[in-house]
């Protein structure tokens, strides 16, 4: 809107930055040439001559006119609109990796401190009193059914064996150790161990 506003006279500018920031040779150009039809009409006003007068009034009109259909036709170039998508798909991915570093210091807290792993909830999400972020870590050793078929991969009857074997054998210490107690594919192992946790 610059040229538009500026009766032409910002045309210069406004194109010189466009010319820089889109790195545009033919916005340099513009720049240039909108420049060139400014400093034509001060010179055809200040010459005295009513040929001159006219000629400055010319090439007002026409910068001034023809910068601001340029400008307004330019803009998307300059400014293109912002990729909602892209920008959503990004904030996901940060979310995304946020939750697993929630989830790393929720691990490191369990292997340092488990009293006070065991105090903040970790894993624990069935438990209405938990205030603490873990990334979404579920401890297989203590949480109900319900909650352990959250784990990816697992279907009903694999809870049913983990729960089986959990009562009659105790917890336990790996997403391996589950797989090889509790008959479960080996593809189940990758899918659970990022968010599974084993709390004695």
């Amino acid at each position: 809107m610059i040229p538009l506003v500026t009766i032409g006279f910002g045309a210069p500018v406004s194109f010189l930055y466009a010319a820089v920031r889109r790195r545009s040779p033919a916005l340099g150009v513009a720049a240039a040439g909108y420049g060139a039809g400014v400093i034509g009409t001060f010179l055809g006003f200040g010459s005295g001559s009513a040929a001159g007068v006219l000629l400055g009034l010319l090439l007002f009109v026409v910068t001034w006119w023809v910068s601001a259909a340029h400008a307004l036709s330019a803009r998307p170039r300059v400014y293109p609109r912002p990729d909602v998508r892209g920008q959503m798909n990004e904030q996901v991915v940060a979310m995304a990796r946020q939750r697993r570093s929630l989830r790393e210091a929720a691990r490191k807290i369990v292997a340092e401190d488990p009293v006070l792993a065991r105090e903040l909830c970790i894993g624990r999400p069935d438990l209405m009193l938990r205030q603490f972020d873990d990334g979404g870590l579920i401890d297989v050793n203590h949480v109900p059914p319900e909650v352990l078929s959250r784990l990816p991969g697992l279907t009903y009857e694999m809870v049913d064996r983990i729960m089986q074997s959990r009562s009659q054998g105790g917890g336990f210490v790996s997403a391996e150790e589950v797989a090889v107690r509790c008959d479960l594919p080996p593809s189940v192992v990758s899918d659970i161990a990022e968010y599974a946790l084993f709390i004695r």
